[in-house]
C-alpha cells in the first residue's frame, strides 16, 4: 500500500481552519454569546480534507485557545468528534442544502454527549461559555446538573453547528473543484 504524504495546501488549509476556529471561539467568549463558534474551520477543512483534516484542526485549535480559555483543552475530545463526523457526512450536504439541520443534529449528538459529561462533572456546569447561564438556571429550577448540561449543550451546539454548517457550505461552494481537488492531495493539472 502506498503511504500519503501531507501536502504544503494541506498544511496551509489546515492552518486556516484553526485560526478560524480561534477567531471565532474568541468572538463567541469574548461576547459572551450561546453558541461557541469555534468549530467553523474544523468543518470547512473537514469538508475538503475529510475526517482526519477535521480532527486535527480541532486538536490544534483546541490546543492553541486553551492558552487563553484554559477550558478549551477539556473539550478536545468533543471538537474531534466533530471533526471526524463532519468529514463523513459532510460530502452528503455539499449535494443539497436543505440537509443541514438534519446533518447539523447527527453531528452535534455525539459531541454533545462527550462535552456535556465534560461540562457536569469536571466544571459543575460552569465553564466560560455564555451558555454556562442556562446551565446553572436549569439547575435552580430543579433540573438535574447532567440533564441541565445535556439540554442546554444540544441546544446550543446544534445552533453552532447548524450555522457552521450553513457558512461552510456557503465557502465550499465557491471554491472550484480544481482548488478542492488540490487541498484534497488529489493530482491536478494546471494551475489553481
Amino acid at each position: 500500500m502506498k503511504e500519503k504524504k501531507i501536502s504544503a495546501v494541506q498544511i496551509c488549509f489546515i492552518a486556516l481552519g484553526v485560526v478560524i476556529n480561534i477567531v471565532g471561539g474568541f468572538i463567541g467568549l469574548t461576547f459572551r454569546l450561546p453558541i461557541y463558534m469555534d468549530s467553523i474551520g474544523t468543518i470547512l477543512v473537514a469538508s475538503v480534507i475529510g475526517p482526519w483534516g477535521g480532527i486535527v484542526t480541532a486538536l490544534l485549535g483546541g490546543l492553541i485557545s486553551g492558552m487563553t480559555d484554559i477550558y478549551a483543552i477539556y473539550f478536545l475530545p468533543a471538537g474531534m468528534i466533530v471533526g471526524g463526523i463532519a468529514g463523513k457526512l459532510f460530502p452528503k450536504v455539499a449535494e443539497k442544502k436543505w440537509s443541514i439541520p438534519f446533518t447539523g443534529l447527527l453531528i452535534t449528538i455525539p459531541g454533545t454527549l462527550v462535552s456535556a459529561c465534560i461540562n457536569a462533572f469536571v466544571f459543575g456546569g460552569v465553564t466560560s461559555s455564555g451558555s454556562s447561564i442556562l446551565v446553572l438556571i436549569l439547575n435552580h429550577l430543579g433540573v438535574n446538573l447532567v440533564v441541565s448540561a445535556m439540554l442546554t449543550q444540544v441546544v446550543t451546539e446544534y445552533l453552532d453547528r447548524c450555522i457552521a454548517l450553513f457558512l461552510v457550505y456557503e465557502v465550499y461552494s465557491v471554491l472550484s473543484s480544481e482548488m478542492k481537488r488540490k487541498i484534497k492531495g488529489e493530482i491536478t493539472n494546471g494551475t489553481v
